[in-house]
Parts: structure tokens; sequence; C-alpha cells
């Protein structure tokens, strides 16, 4: 099975025109290196991905939050559209191990770096879209974003619980937070973390997320939480 094969698995769609599938995956430093423009690097895609992404998830949001106003919608669809959260979903894919890189970028793990990673997501979605219309590239949004839609309180909108947490144990003479992590579950396409905060012996907080990085930034907004109530004030 050839590495297209491959992928046209994990996306589930066989692409009528694989030329465009293989576009989504080239890097510009692939093609500067080999001097092979052939169909181009993915900076055209991605840029229609972006565009069709944000139409599925406002779709997706506006479906299942009626009573949410402009504001609100706004505000999770922009952290849900984040170069961090669509690093996570391409690497629930493995879709680093399909991008086609320069030599450079290859020495300084470009299959791991968020960047690369979130424009290569958008420019598939795009990929999808050309090649199998809307439907096709909303089975791919759905699949992979449908659960934290559903759960954004796991997405820490708009903070960085972890350094919150950091500073305020600090300034307070706690100890420094130890995040463990309990429980993974799921299918690889759709992992399920769950950590713990700890601080000495104490655990302060629990979260769970698609991600290492958002569960562990749930359970900090979780002990958060408890130190403003435990206070009376919020946090």
């Amino acid at each position: 099975m050839t590495d297209i094969q491959q992928l046209e698995l994990l996306l589930e769609h066989t692409f009528s025109d694989q030329s465009l599938l293989v576009q989504a995956l080239t890097h510009p430093s692939y093609l500067h290196e080999t001097g092979n423009s052939g169909g181009g690097d993915y900076q055209r895609l991605e840029f229609l991905g972006d565009a069709i992404l944000g139409l599925l998830l406002a779709e997706i949001m506006y479906t299942r939050y009626p009573d949410w106003d402009e504001g609100a919608l706004s505000q999770l669809r922009s952290r849900l559209a984040g170069q961090d959260v669509l690093a996570d979903r391409a690497r629930s894919l493995g879709i680093g191990a399909f991008v086609r890189l320069g030599r450079g970028e290859e020495q300084t793990a470009g299959r791991e770096k968020d960047s690369i990673l979130a424009d290569v997501l958008e420019a598939l979605i795009a990929s999808l879209y050309q090649d199998g219309g809307l439907q096709v590239a909303r089975a791919l949004v759905v699949r992979l974003f449908e659960g934290l839609v559903a759960a954004p309180e796991s997405l820490v909108l708009g903070r960085d619980s972890k350094s919150e947490l950091q500073e305020y144990l600090s300034s307070h003479d706690y100890q420094a937070p130890d995040y463990q992590l309990v429980e993974e579950s799921g299918p690889p396409h759709n992992r399920q973390f769950r950590f713990l905060v700890v601080v000495g012996d104490r655990v302060i907080g629990e979260g769970q997320g698609k991600s290492k990085k958002i569960a562990q930034q749930a359970a900090a907004a979780k002990a958060l939480e408890m130190f403003g109530e435990k206070q009376g004030r919020t946090v």
C-alpha cells in the first residue's frame, strides 16, 4: 500500500485527483530543494481550507448551541481554529508522517512543528473539498472537531491556565504543580487523556481532553476554580 493510499484510508476518501492530495502534503521547502514545481506547494490550498474550516465549524456550532450569541460562537470558533488545536487534530490523524519536506525542515523536526501540521490540515480540508465537494470536507471536520465543540470547557478559552496556576502557587508559597497522566483511552484517531494536577500529596484538579496539552490545561483550570471558590473570588 502506498503512502497516498494509507492517507486516503485515514481521511476516509478515495481521491479522483490524487495530485490534490500530493499538493496538500508538499511544504514549500520541498519544492525549493528539489527544483520540481510540479503541482505546487500547499499554501494556496491552505488559504482555501482556512475558509472552508471556518464555515464548517460555524455550521457545527450554530446547530449545537442555538442559544449562544455571535460573540460566544466567534470566540469558540477562533479557539478551535487556533494553530495548537489544528496541530493536535493533525497529530491525531498521523499526518506528520506523510508531509513532504525539504532536508532543512526534516532535520529540524518539521513533521512535529505546530505551524506545518496546522497548515497541512487546512490544505487537506481544501483538497477534500476540491475533489469530493463540501460534504466530504464536512465529514472530516465533524470527525475531528465535533468532540471539542461538545466540550468547549476542555479548550480553556482564551486562557493559559497552567501559567496562571504556576504563578498563583508560587505567589502563595505552594510547591510546583505536578501533572500526572492517569488515563489514556479511545482509538488512535480519537484519543482521550485524563490528567490530575498534584501539589505535594494533594490532588487539586482534574481534567480531560483530546490531547495531553488540552487535558493539562483543563486540570489547571479546575484547580484555579477550586482556589477561587475557597477564597471567595474569581481567579
